[in-house]
């Protein structure tokens, strides 16, 4: 559904063209000073304006309506909504008879019988990952002096990044691409085997994203052209430092004290111009599709800091079931 973590627990709401999006973490500690100034760093990273991204320029400004008091949190759930102002649903409205190809728009149809929001992709657009990235920004604070960083390493299989968004952009198409994220100064120990091993519950949040279609770990799908004897890890000291990676950092799915390190692949953007092909609901005939409404050139562009606020917030979740959460200085 839309809830994530059993301490450290996250819920999303909203829709992409609908009054707002937001999320509630609940779960977070009281007595953590939070503002929105906060949000503003991370939120502004995820936001369109650079070459490639979408037209649609929403202010994203969060308004936290509970949880906190005098600046600091106070162990109730932390609501944080951001409205939505910069709309164009009627872009949707003369195409809702024809879902998008390579959207949800076909199966929420089907799975909700019609009465999905379909403006936009309503609770299945990457407007959502908003909250995402709020919530993010209290699991790094929670798990602090952790450090997690995300990089765009390439586009379109191509490491010349603003080269293969502007050859996009110039044959009005789209293109996907790879975000690598490596997670410093974990502990030993996080990780809840069997079905809640670290790689686990990073990809089912990972997967949740809208457009990730891939993860890998460490040396990831190029382990299997590996020899053991080159895969193999060896362990230089007793703390549990190696002197390779491969593994990613994760042993049997808990945490060896290494750098955490996955990398996750982007499809391209479903949103594409020119006329396509589809069907139309009403009839059952084929029809033709001209895709109105803004979207972006390449979504990965945007992916980096929601991988970060991801992990942030898996690993805040493992921390607090292992009661291995720093202690708040008050």
């Amino acid at each position: 559904m839309n809830t994530f973590g059993r301490l450290f627990r996250i819920s999303i709401l909203g829709e992409s063209h609908g009054e707002c999006v937001g999320v509630l973490v609940d779960g977070c500690p009281a007595g953590q000073p939070l503002s929105e100034k906060d949000l503003l760093a991370d939120l502004g990273r995820r936001k369109s304006g650079r070459q490639g991204t979408t037209a649609r320029m929403e202010e994203d400004v969060p308004l936290i309506k509970g949880g906190v008091f005098n600046g600091k949190t106070t162990g109730a759930p932390v609501l944080i909504l951001f409205e939505n102002k910069d709309t164009d649903p009627g872009a949707y409205e003369r195409i809702k008879d024809t879902p998008r190809p390579s959207h949800a728009d076909f199966v929420a149809f089907c799975k909700y019988g019609g009465y999905n929001d379909y403006r936009g992709g309503g609770a299945f657009s990457g407007r959502l990952t908003a909250g995402l990235v709020a919530a993010g920004v209290i699991a790094k604070m929670l798990i602090h002096p952790i450090e997690i960083e995300a990089n765009l390493t390439e586009v379109g299989g191509s490491d010349d990044i603003e080269g293969a968004v502007r050859s996009a952009i110039e044959n009005r198409d789209t293109v996907g691409g790879i975000v690598e994220c490596r997670v410093k100064g974990l502990p030993v120990g996080l990780g809840e085997p069997f079905f809640d091993s670290l790689e686990s519950l990073l990809s089912h949040i990972v997967f949740s994203v809208p457009g990730i279609k891939g993860i890998e770990f460490g040396a990831g799908f190029a382990a299997s052209k590996m020899a053991g004897s080159a895969y193999n890890d060896i362990i230089l000291d007793i703390g549990g430092a190696t002197k390779t990676n491969n593994a990613g950092g994760i042993n049997g799915g808990i945490t060896n004290g290494n750098e955490l390190l996955f990398r996750v692949a982007v499809k391209p953007a479903s949103g594409i111009q020119g006329k396509q092909q589809t069907v139309d609901l009403k009839t059952g005939k084929p029809a033709e599709l001209v895709i109105g409404g803004r979207h972006d050139t390449c979504i990965a562009l945007r992916v980096p800091v929601i991988m970060e606020a991801v992990a942030a917030i898996v690993l805040a979740d493992l921390m607090s079931i292992g009661r291995m959460m720093p202690a708040i200085v008050r």
